[in-house]
């Protein structure tokens, strides 16, 4: 598939530098060639088009690089050994990033701490005093404390205890 694609370009680019001459680059059984190779590619792959005309957003690239981040560090972040609280083999998780001298993130510990007594949920704990933790935000590009990172969403600042509910039942 590449090759093919890379061939398509290379055309392209060819005959866009011939038509810039004086004199055709390609006599008519070249043409006839390269036309009938084109077709051939977009037959064969005919997103090709698709994927010129309508590229991934900006937001829709974020998101996979973000749910990629998630993934890789889902062992490290939701690893039952980490402190935190909760059911070690809890069905739902949270990965919580707090601070020293931060009185949103005790509010938000006491209200996950509530959650997590109503709720099959683990919440592990990272204290961005610690330079895993650090590394693990600037990873997440974590910036607010608190922060929470779910299976699939991170959350930056303070989160009501019932927005967080909701996001762990649905």
């Amino acid at each position: 598939m590449t090759g093919r694609i890379l061939k398509a370009t290379s055309c392209a680019l060819i005959l866009a530098a011939g038509t810039a001459q004086a004199e055709p680059l390609f006599d008519p059984a070249g043409r006839a060639a390269l036309g009938a190779e084109i077709r051939a590619l977009l037959l064969d792959e005919p997103d090709i088009v698709g994927r010129a005309v309508t590229p991934p957003s900006a937001f829709a690239e974020a998101v996979t690089e973000d749910l990629g981040r998630l993934e890789r560090l889902a062992p490290r972040l939701f690893d039952p050994v980490q402190a935190g609280f909760g059911p070690a083999d809890a069905s739902l998780r949270i990965a919580f990033f707090t601070r020293d001298d931060c009185p949103a993130c005790d509010r938000a510990e006491a209200e996950l701490r509530d959650l997590a007594a109503g709720h099959d949920l683990r919440v592990t704990v990272f204290n961005l005093s610690d330079a895993e933790a650090r590394d693990m935000a600037a990873a997440l590009e974590l910036s607010e404390s608190p922060s929470y990172v779910l299976p699939d969403m991170m959350l930056q600042g303070h989160i009501p205890a019932i927005v967080l509910e909701r996001y762990l039942t649905r």
